[in-house]
């Protein structure tokens, strides 16, 4: 296995905590750190991660939890984390908003850009009169898919259909301001622009024309947060330090919407280090790959192929400075709140306990890294 090269990061490798809080198709609110336990088990979760060389997470701070009132703001919630964090040397990234705003919000509404750099502002003189790090942020996760999940296929509020681009408008209307207000309140923060990477194949009918947009689609946000598209907006180049990039099994289909089945397909596939290359290409901003893992027996596999694949990419001058597992401990579904795929780096029982997958845990204590 190829040596990945140090970083300003503590780990090359990252664990990221599922911090989903919106509400599901049933109108009900999730928070997944509370499902998980990691809010109460937090430093128990950073000594395991600890243990198999991770010195890096990504966490959420919930905004429906922290904007108690209307421009009111309590981060109590966060407090074990950040001594945890202290306490045993692990760096965090923290999401700003993972899928989940106030109850009385949705991304459309007049007064959500305003909310969304109150909160900015309120979390930055938080972490400024607590810590003397620098402030690692991703202002809004996945704007690409949250647009689509919440404005085209009724996943999540507004349950709206046909109005994806609407909402991914607002949504970067909001980060640019955002992340602005952030970089004032703290100079020394640094932004990750998150979104999915994919690869769309053509079905028998599908243009060469057709094709190569919906791929582009995939990078309309970063155009819009650096200025290349809706410049009306105020996107900077200034206003992105890093491209995060969530990728997993299902990110690559063929246009009709016939899934490409893994392992199996692996002919069919583009492999993910050329994917990696094509976005640093395009940006040249330094990656994390921010999310990636898979569920049940092909978890260590997937990790094997995709750490041989992102050493690839560093022999391609991929700049490329991190890989997040993603989630660190098994999660529920969103929609079903008792149904867990088995896709952590450990497993939970009836009491919230942290079952190690062995197979995972024995790919990170080889001594490869």
């Amino acid at each position: 296995m190829k040596n990945f090269p140090q970083t300003e990061f503590n780990s090359f490798f990252w664990g990221g905590f599922e911090c989903a809080d919106h509400i599901n198709r049933s109108g009900n609110r999730v928070n997944l750190l509370k499902e998980t336990a990691h809010i109460s088990r937090c430093e128990e979760d950073y000594v395991l991660l600890q243990s198999i060389g991770i010195k890096v997470v990504r966490e959420g701070i919930c905004w429906s939890v922290v904007e108690t009132a209307p421009y009111r703001f309590n981060f109590s919630s966060l407090r074990s984390r950040i001594a945890a964090a202290s306490k045993l040397k692990i760096q965090i990234i923290w999401d700003l908003c993972h899928f989940g705003y106030p109850n009385d919000l949705i991304p459309t509404h007049p007064k959500f850009t305003e909310r969304f750099n109150a909160l900015c502002r309120a979390f930055g003189l938080f972490y400024k009169s607590i810590c003397n790090e620098p402030l690692w942020v991703v202002p809004i996760n996945e704007i690409s898919f949250l647009s689509w999940h919440s404005g085209d296929v009724r996943g999540t509020v507004p349950f709206a259909v046909n109005s994806g681009f609407d909402i991914k408008y607002h949504l970067c209307k909001a980060a640019i301001e955002g992340i602005s207000i952030l970089k004032q309140t703290i100079p020394e923060t640094y932004i990750f622009i998150v979104e999915p990477l994919i690869r769309i194949h053509p079905a028998a009918e599908t243009t060469e024309e057709d094709i190569i947009q919906m791929n582009s689609n995939q990078f309309q946000v970063m155009d819009i947060i650096i200025g290349i598209e809706c410049p009306e907006l105020g996107g900077s180049v200034h206003l992105c330090d890093y491209m995060g990039l969530n990728y997993y099994y299902d990110n690559q289909w063929i246009h009709d919407g016939e899934k490409l089945p893994w392992p199996t397909s692996e002919n069919i596939r583009i492999p993910l280090s050329k994917l990696l290359k094509e976005a640093y290409q395009r940006y040249q901003k330094p990656i994390v790959l921010t999310e990636t893992g898979h569920f049940g027996r092909h978890r260590a596999q997937w990790l094997e192929e995709v750490t041989q694949q992102c050493a690839q990419a560093l022999s391609l001058q991929v700049d490329l400075r991190g890989i997040c597992i993603y989630p660190v401990i098994d999660r529920p579904d969103w929609d079903n709140l008792n149904f867990y795929s088995k896709c952590g780096i450990w497993d939970l029982d009836k009491n919230k306990n942290r079952i190690p997958y062995d197979p995972v845990i024995n790919f990170f204590k080889k001594e490869r890294f």
